[in-house]
């Protein structure tokens, strides 16, 4: 799991909201959740398919955590963006030098992977 900094939100959630919340504190009105790895293509290298869908409920449920903390404090409402980052495998270019037609993922498979990622944020972050 070495380098899979999305797997923290469930392996030390307290170091994720610490940050989320001294972030707040400092006065940004928007945090992101820890979730930049947070697909089922990009958790692969690490055999964590199956935590994708973990990793971003936890993750927005402690972002959303440390906004109602801060607000709770100091009456400013506060908010929680989704963060989506890229995978390591892209349809614009080939992996390999000697099948320039070759492509490590589909058009299909980046869709759903991020479909999965973007619904768990878009649910209520509480539930």
């Amino acid at each position: 799991m070495k380098g899979n900094n999305d797997i923290l939100s469930l392996t030390r959630p307290d170091v994720i909201y610490g940050v989320h919340r001294e972030y707040l504190e400092a006065g940004a009105d928007l945090v992101e959740t820890n979730t930049f790895s947070g697909t089922t293509i990009a958790q692969h290298d690490y055999d964590g398919e199956h935590l994708a869908y973990r990793i971003n409920k936890e993750s927005a449920i402690l972002a959303a955590m440390a906004c109602a903390d801060v607000e709770a404090k100091d009456g400013i409402k506060r908010y929680v963006a989704g963060a989506l980052g890229p995978t390591n495998r892209t349809l614009s270019i080939s992996p390999s030098v000697e099948n320039p037609e070759f492509r490590n993922v589909t058009f299909k498979e980046l869709v759903v992977a991020y479909t999965e990622q973007v619904l768990v944020h878009l649910a209520p972050a509480a539930t």
